[in-house]
């Protein structure tokens, strides 16, 4: 909890943890939409599926230039350009008229999602760096509490009735917010670094970690997509449960974070990895079991499993001796990323062939993968 007391004691702290909740408080406002945007256009399953790759298209277009922008412009100003970006586009997919309105505007959203991703954690790296404080699991905490705030965010359905208007009402909050905090970062950039001949050994230690990071964020973007219709369709929940999967897995990841800078101090990195997928895999069977509130828990233990995962990823990647932060940050952020936004799609695909409850198989087979890659990572760190 140390590195919590530090981002509520400090603006310094605060303002880039701001950032991580919006950019989930965007997302998860669009996500809990989801089901009526398919209502609303009349489209199938295979068809939200393909619509949601174009977010992925969008950060698979930013991944290779987006260190390059960051490095250019200020790692400070990236992240304030990001949140620019952001708030614009957030609105467009629920603004959408038809299905190409909404392949577009989801590329788009994916575009700003993808740069600011990647910034972000590139921001709380240099952070850490320069004043000798770890709050990178904690700042993904705040991630995690956006999509919080996003998941109560659906018990407003029924008040404000129209989703661009719930939309609109969450750009212009955090947007403010932003604004306000943006002076304590924007004047941030990166620390030059040696660097080294590219070579196969200096990239190995990235590999496998972006390996991974697109696992565990592809089962995250799975969860945020198609847990509100796993519990609407295959275990017939009450409409007012229809978002219980993704604000448990949202409360119990954020939990996990604000606790994982301590716990990864004393466990190591590659115990709390092997822990972590332990825990998610016990969760995704609960989903599977075909209870309702087994389900819901299920996919909080999901979240409590996969928090801590990450944030370690970024940090270790942001520190690889002989390569920019910026770049080894953009290398785990566009894996994992890509993981998140291009799982839904394909697990679409595959739901639209047999069904929700093989696709969330298919996720606990790759959770599973997880642990094992863990034992290889655990062997490479020792060489």
């Amino acid at each position: 909890m140390k590195s919590l007391a530090l981002i509520l004691s400090r603006r310094r702290y605060f303002a880039p943890a701001w950032v991580f909740t919006s950019l989930n408080l965007w997302f998860g406002t669009w996500a809990i939409y989801i089901p009526s945007v398919k209502a609303n256009l009349e489209i199938d399953k295979a068809s939200l599926g393909l619509a949601i790759f174009f977010l992925a298209l969008g950060v698979f277009t930013v991944f290779p230039i987006a260190a390059r922008i960051i490095n250019r412009v200020g790692v400070g100003k990236a992240t304030w350009y990001g949140v620019l970006a952001c708030s614009i586009t957030a609105l467009l997919p629920l603004l959408a008229p038809n299905y190409i309105g909404l392949m577009i505007g989801l590329y788009l959203f994916g575009l700003s999602n993808g740069f600011l991703d990647i910034s972000m954690n590139t921001l709380v790296t240099e952070i850490e760096k320069s004043d000798k404080q770890n709050f990178m699991s904690a700042a993904h905490g705040f991630f995690s509490l956006g999509g919080v705030l996003a998941g109560l965010g659906s018990f407003l359905i029924p008040v404000l009735g129209a989703p661009p208007l719930h939309m609109a009402v969450v750009v212009v909050l955090v947007f403010l917010i932003n604004l306000f905090l943006r002076k304590e970062y924007v004047h941030i950039i990166a620390a030059p670094v040696e660097k080294e001949p590219f070579s196969f050994d200096l990239f190995k230690p990235l590999l496998l970690l972006g390996i991974i990071s697109f696992v565990v964020m592809g089962g995250e973007g799975a969860i945020v997509d198609w847990s509100g219709l796993y519990l609407q369709e295959v275990l017939d929940a009450e409409q007012w449960l229809w978002g219980a999967g993704f604000l448990m897995f949202s409360i119990f990841m954020t939990l996990g974070r604000f606790l994982g800078d301590g716990i990864s101090a004393r466990l190591g990195s590659i115990k709390i990895v092997a822990l972590g997928s332990l825990i998610a895999i016990i969760g995704y069977i609960a989903v599977l079991t075909g209870m309702v509130w087994a389900a819901v828990v299920g996919f909080g233990l999901i979240g409590l499993g996969f928090s801590v995962i990450i944030p370690e990823l970024f940090r270790i990647g942001g520190n690889v001796k002989g390569v920019e932060s910026a770049q080894g940050v953009a290398f785990i952020a566009g894996t994992g990323y890509s993981g998140f936004l291009a799982a839904p799609p394909v697990l679409g695909y595959l739901a639209e062939s047999f069904g929700l409850t093989f696709s969330f198989g298919v996720l606990l087979s790759l959770a599973t993968l997880v642990l094992v890659a863990t034992f290889l990572l655990g062997r490479r760190m020792k060489e």
